[in-house]
Order: C-alpha cells, then structure tokens, then sequence
C-alpha cells in the first residue's frame, strides 16, 4: 500500500514537471488565506509538492505556525512560511502572484450557501482589502463560499481601491467540474482520467449547470433520466458530503484538490503555458448576468 501511494505521488509530481525545466521556471509564491482550516490543510499540502510553487505563504488567524513546519518538512522545493493573526496579514501577501482564499466558516447540515453570507461576506471583504493594499496584480481565486456572492463582493473591493481587473479574478468552481467528470464517468463505464465535462452557470444549487451534452468522450449508454440524475448529483455534492459527514465537516478534501487543480492553470497561464482551459466564475458577458461560470480561455490565464 505505502509504495503504491509513494508511486501515485511520484507520477503527480511528474505529470506537474511536464514541459518544464528548474532552471526556466519562474520563481511563483503563491499565497493561502484560511491555511490551517479543513480545505486549506490539504490545499497547504497539494500546493507544496506542486513545482511551479517556490513560495508558499499560509496565514491563518490561528493555527498557521504548527501547519507550515508540517508541510515543510516534505521534500519539494518550495519554501514554507506561516503567518498567524491580521498584524501578519500583509507580509504574508507581500509578492504574492496567486492568491488562493479558503477562509471562512464551512457549511453544515441544513446550512445552504445564502446562510453563510454574514459571516464570510465580512471575512472576505477585509482578505481583499489586504489583498489590494499588498499585491494588488495577483491572481485572486476565491473559494470562501457562497461564491456567488464573495467574487462580486470581491470586486466591489479592489473597485473600491483602484486595483479591480476582470481577468484577475476568479470564483472557484473547479469541484463542480470535478464531481461531473467523475460521476459522469462512472455512470458511463469511461475512464475518469480521460473524461471532461464543463460546467456553467454558478457554484450553489441549480446554478450549477453540468453541460453532459458537450462530455467527452460523448456516451450513447446514458438516457435523459441518467442525464437528469447526474445533474441533480452534482448540483447536490456538497450535500451530500456534509450529510455523510454527520455534521462533522463539509466538502474538503475533494474542494482542497479542486482548489489546487485550478490555482495550477492559474501558475501554467502566469508562465506562458499555452491553451490554459478551466471553468471558473467571473465577471461575464455571457449572459445578461454581470457574473457567470464558463469556460476561459488562456487570455484570462495569462493576463499576469
């Protein structure tokens, strides 16, 4: 079991190495806001043996010292510090190219989205005015939920400041993708790795629009009632992680490797990479909604 899991972490590794050499590298510090919480422990870690990342910035109102010597004990080259309490907010900000924002209270059960608004509304308000006042050109991605309301909020703020840009703004909504990829995938009998599914709309609810018509590889074994079925599923995963949790914890872990696989296109967009595609919610002419989640091409990506 250890050595499969040693291989599995091996190849992630090496799948993230590819079409990169140390010495052509830009040098990326990447910062976590709500580092010592349930998503930003795993995302602590996810980020860290990421090779793109040479400095990684955890803050945390509390609780942050003891997860950075933690995570710097792995053996990957990125250079661990933590940050503790809001008079070392902005050092830990400081020169930050990618800032990933978990922080806030998670959901429970018979919790929606809406009701967490009062209090991470605040939370997230004061991150970005930090955000504006110490690194002002990173790339935001915000997971704090309900994100349909914490992006716009966001915007509102480095509006406020002088320092708003459209495409450095992103609402994460790369669990949506990863929950229709995967139960499309096993509804249809395809290999995980080789499906992809995008997701529009927003991050709450029947916002969420899993678009299996454009899946690929395309699968003529799924009826409209499958359809159906795999939509609701995905627009309930948060649900049903918190309700199979017991009230003990949301969605985590699975959000922490969300996280991390759309903060790694943001990193590939910032050094060049060309044809960077993920989903994400954002400022949008799309529709007639000032928000919305599509798909963005690699103009976004590589706006740093």
């Amino acid at each position: 079991m250890r050595s499969a899991v040693l291989k599995s972490t091996s190849e992630l590794l090496r799948r993230s190495r590819r079409g990169y050499s140390s010495s052509a590298t830009p040098e990326r510090k990447v910062a976590i806001l709500g580092a010592a919480g349930g998503i930003g422990q795993p995302l602590a870690l996810l980020m860290k043996i990421n090779p793109l990342v040479s400095s990684l910035s955890l803050f945390d109102i509390a609780g942050t010292p003891g997860v950075a010597a933690d995570v710097s004990h792995i053996n990957s080259p990125a250079l661990v510090k933590g940050f503790m309490g809001d008079d070392q907010l902005g050092e830990a900000l400081e020169g930050s190219d990618v800032v990933i924002i978990p922080a806030g209270v998670p959901r429970k059960p018979g919790m929606t989205r809406d009701d967490l608004f009062n209090i991470n509304a605040g939370i997230v308000k004061g991150l970005c005015t930090a955000i504006a006042k110490h690194c002002p050109n990173a790339l935001v991605n915000m997971i704090s939920n309900p994100v349909n309301s914490t992006v716009p909020i966001a915007a509102e703020v480095f509006k406020k400041a002088g320092t708003y840009d459209e495409k450095k703004l992103f609402g994460v909504t790369t669990l949506d993708v990863v929950r229709a990829k995967t139960f499309y995938a096993g509804k249809a009998g395809l290999p995980v790795s080789e499906v992809n599914v995008p997701v529009v709309g927003g991050h709450a609810g029947i916002t969420i629009l899993p678009l299996f018509s454009q899946a690929t590889p395309a699968s003529n074994s799924l009826s409209q009632e499958d359809i159906v079925a795999l939509t609701k599923r995905t627009q309930d995963g948060g649900t049903e992680v918190v309700e199979a949790k017991a009230g003990k914890g949301s969605a985590t872990l699975s959000m922490a490797y969300a996280g991390a696989v759309f903060a790694d296109a943001c990193l590939k967009g910032l050094n060049g990479v060309p044809d960077v595609v993920e989903c994400s919610y954002v400022q949008s002419t799309v529709t007639e909604l000032p928000f919305f989640a599509s798909k963005l091409q690699r103009g976004h990506f590589n706006s740093g």
